[in-house]
């Protein structure tokens, strides 16, 4: 039977280690795949699929060839797939018996090397959740750059939180987490998941984690050590001491809000192009744009930092000449960081050194020109950049400019580094001379024009006479090599010796160039860690030389921090939206909150501009924490902790979860988490419910805010009842987006002015939604007569002139239900308690 044949055993036995992953088994020129990896493979890379072996005893079987194998196994990656890569282990001639093989690499979504899986402006993220002491560590690396980062949280929600901030590609947990534990992870990130035992905790790893104060995080650490370790089987030089962090260091943006105000990514369709990010974004290098999505995705709250970013920024807004030869000379530079990680993996090539060597040529250069900014900060990054000179000249003496992507192949090594590499070629080029001359001299000695002498890697070297010149070449002249269908070819003694010669000469060259080679790449390695460290240095100055080309363009200011709790903006604009419509139609506002101004209440119809209003207050607030200047003519603002959004309706089908559902969730975010440093952006809460349910609920969740938390807050709303608030909570104000109504017809000012809006205009939108003109006119018929039996009933109020209120239980003085919340302590409950409790009663009643 075809399973039990020894390669099939070793293939079984090879597989049921890593029964997670496709076990790519090396046989000859081809990875083959057996049994259900073959199935799966056949479909998912849309391959043949055959069989091994004939009758019932065949098992499925596919293949891809060695040699484009990368393609293949970058399209399981991309899939969510890892790929175990089985290669043969020993020489295929001298093997007794079924050749050695063992899995030289695993290759999964957050372990990846290729260039071609890895995103140049986005982190390859891979994150560890792991409880230990009451702690959650949440720790995040990316292995193509060497950088980790660690925090620890006290609450599940919390930890899930970090994990989703960091967009991972992949989640590795222990191996008894609970189901559900797992489930909410996979599901909250789209991680491929992956579950392992018990980590080594190595004592040369310990130095990773010396900046880490709280040994309780180590484990999870270690944990997320061991797995790069196990899957990629190499030494990990490159990985950089782990950064700690605590979550309150950064702006905390929860994964609602990041989504609703689309900073690194639209909502729609997760793509940059039309985020925050995609107006930003004017970097130069692969290092800046990572480092800006960063910045973005965790603003600062340590007003030093935001203002030392800001002051480099605007250095290069006052320095253009030298802002654009910056630019330029980044242009130049690769990037250092995730070069770094391949030459600490071994999968460097020669053109990825030259690179390497280019870039580091402009450090120098860029350090001139940064002399010029004359700012503080410049100086202090300077002070940390370094061109470490022994490396370029090295790099400049070996490696050639045009070498080819193989390293096994030759041609990699510049002439005169070697001594022994340029006696080899000295032989190879003659007896290649020689070669040209022995051509000639046989061709004027025969007269056979058309005889060449050729060389293939089966036969080597030999004379080549076509079958219609045969008669012309002298008996006795040449020794019979190969007869093909339409020639002869030859060989001669002196030939032979020669072949010898080059051959010899080429072989050896071959295998000093990959030897020499490897000895750089070693060499490269001892200047990984300096490398890094100028990269970073070389992405944050790409990242301030880019906040000051978009400001200048589009026209930013430079905003102040106040201690105070104090937002002034003066013509604000929408970064993104600004930029969508034509120069100079958009419509540009002010804002004003401060202690006896925390709330606003925005009133005004749809497609007016209040969700964008509330929306540019937010990224403005990003923008400034993160360094940036912004979008209006004045800006003062305080630094906020927490940034809250209920913007837009959306529901998420991947939970369960209704439109109304999400609403409720991201209202819990703000009112559970929110302090009085925070900034909270509610947009029509409570319209996915029944209308008193959700003018109940808004009201609440204002009055809440405003009583409890004092964050400041701009709450955007269609119950105009609600603008009565402003008479009853002292930190309230009325303002709305103004319209204006001629002759039937709506015309949007986009303008944001004091006061409530008298009306809706909802059948005013859908006229200009071009709803047919008798449906409009009905509903215009309807809302006149709802609006006169309002009034009628205003007119005529009760006899006691008090507002008559309906008893929920009028034929029953002991209902359960009654009884129920009779008992209840409503002081001691949240919001969401509160509005849980009303929908289990309602519940009940019905």
């Amino acid at each position: 039977m075809t399973q039990s044949t020894p390669m099939m055993k070793q293939y079984e036995k090879i597989k049921s280690e890593y029964e997670d992953a496709f076990l790519f088994f090396r046989l000859g020129d081809f990875y083959e795949l057996f049994h259900d990896d073959a199935l799966k493979a056949a479909r998912e890379l849309e391959i043949t699929l055959t069989k091994r072996g004939k009758g019932d005893s065949a098992i499925p079987m596919c293949g891809v060839p060695h040699h484009s194998s990368e393609q293949y196994i970058s399209q399981l990656i991309s899939k969510g797939y890892k790929v175990a890569v089985c290669e043969q282990t020993e020489d295929p001639a001298a093997a007794k018996g079924v050749v050695k093989r063992e899995v030289v690499q695993v290759i999964t979504p957050g372990t990846v090397m290729d260039g071609k899986s890895l995103h140049d402006q986005s982190n390859q993220y891979v994150v560890s959740v792991e409880k230990n002491e009451g702690l959650y560590a949440v720790c995040a690396a990316d292995i193509s750059t060497g950088e980790m980062f660690i925090t620890g949280v006290d609450e599940e929600i919390l930890a899930l939180e970090e994990a989703v901030s960091f967009d991972p590609r992949e989640i590795v947990l222990p191996g008894n987490v609970s189901d559900s534990f797992s489930s909410r992870i996979k599901t909250r990130t789209g991680a491929a998941v992956s579950l392992t035992g018990k980590p080594s905790m190595r004592n040369e790893d310990e130095v990773l984690l010396s900046n880490i104060p709280d040994k309780r995080l180590w484990p999870g650490a270690f944990r997320l050590i061991t797995y790069f370790s196990e899957t990629t089987k190499r030494a990990l030089s490159h990985l950089q001491k782990a950064v700690y962090y605590e979550a309150a260091q950064f702006l905390s943006i929860d994964s609602y809000s990041r989504r609703n105000l689309e900073i690194t990514e639209t909502m729609r369709d997760r793509k940059k192009n039309g985020s925050l990010l995609h107006v930003l974004d004017q970097t130069e290098t692969a290092m800046g744009a990572r480092r800006m999505k960063r910045w973005l995705e965790r603003p600062s709250i340590h007003k030093e930092t935001a203002e030392r970013r800001q002051s480099l920024t605007a250095s290069f807004v006052d320095h253009f000449m030298d802002r654009e030869t910056v630019r330029e000379q980044l242009r130049g530079v690769y990037d250092l960081e995730r070069l770094s990680g391949r030459v600490a993996f071994g999968n460097v090539n020669g053109r990825d050194l030259i690179q390497l060597k280019k870039s580091l040529q402009q450090i120098p250069y860029i350090i001139e020109t940064m002399k010029g900014v004359n700012n503080s900060y410049a100086d202090e990054l300077l002070a940390s950049m370094e061109s470490p000179e022994p490396l370029v000249q090295l790099l400049d003496a070996s490696i050639k400019e045009n070498c080819p992507p193989s390293i096994t192949e030759g041609n990699l090594i510049k002439d005169g580094y070697n001594d022994k590499l340029d006696e080899y070629r000295s032989a190879m080029t003659n007896g290649k001379s020689w070669l040209a001359e022995l051509e000639a001299k046989e061709k004027e000695a025969t007269g056979i024009k058309s005889m060449k002498v050729g060389f293939n890697k089966v036969f080597g070297y030999y004379i080549e006479v076509s079958r219609a010149n045969l008669k012309y070449l002298p008996e006795g002249r040449y020794e019979r090599k190969q007869t093909l269908s339409n020639a002869e070819r030859y060989i001669t003694p002196e030939l032979k010796e020669k072949e010898t010669i080059i051959l010899e000469a080429e072989e050896k060259a071959e295998k000093l160039e990959y030897d020499l080679f490897l000895t750089v790449r070693e060499k490269v390695k001892s200047y990984i860690h300096v490398i890094q460290e100028t990269a970073k240095t070389l992405s944050i100055i790409d990242v301030l030389q880019s906040f000051a080309e978009t400001a200048e363009t589009c026209h930013y200011v430079k905003p102040s921090f106040t201690d105070e709790r104090r937002i002034e903006l003066e013509n604000s604009r929408h970064p993104v939206v600004e930029q969508t419509i034509d120069a100079g139609e958009y419509v540009a506002n002010d804002l004003l909150l401060h202690d006896e101004r925390e709330m606003l209440l925005i009133t005004g119809p749809n497609m007016a501009g209040k969700s964008t209003y509330m929306r540019q207050l937010a990224l403005i607030v990003v923008m400034a924490q993160a360094g940036s200047f912004v979008p209006a003519d004045r800006a003062v603002l305080p630094m906020f902790d927490h940034i809250f959004t209920r913007i837009g309706a959306a529901d998420d089908l991947s939970q369960g979860q209704s439109t109304f559902m999400v609403e409720m969730l991201e209202t819990k975010q703000a009112v559970e988490r929110a302090t009085s440093s925070s900034l909270i952006l509610l947009d029509e809460i409570g319209r996915g419910t029944s209308t008193y349910d959700g003018m109940a609920l808004a009201q609440a969740v204002i009055e809440f805010i405003h009583n409890e938390i004092r964050a400041m807050t701009l709450f955007s709303t269609h119950y105009h009842e609600l603008t009565r608030l402003s008479g009853e909570l002292k930190r309230l104000r009325n303002v709305h987006v103004s319209a204006r109504e001629e002759n039937g017809s709506l015309t949007f000012l986009h303008k944001v002015v004091e006061g409530a809006a008298d009306k809706s205009y909802g059948i005013h939108v859908a006229k200009l939604a071009d709803l047919p003109s008798g449906l409009i006119s009905r509903a215009a018929e309807i809302l006149t007569s709802l609006e006169s039996e309002s009034r009628d009933r205003r007119a005529d109020p009760p006899e006691d002139n008090a507002v008559q209120q309906l008893s929920l239980f009028p034929e029953e003085k002991n209902h359960p239900v009654l009884d129920e919340l009779k008992k209840t302590d409503l002081m001691q409950m949240t919001p969401l308690q509160a509005m849980q409790l009303i929908d289990d009663l309602q519940r009940k009643l019905k």
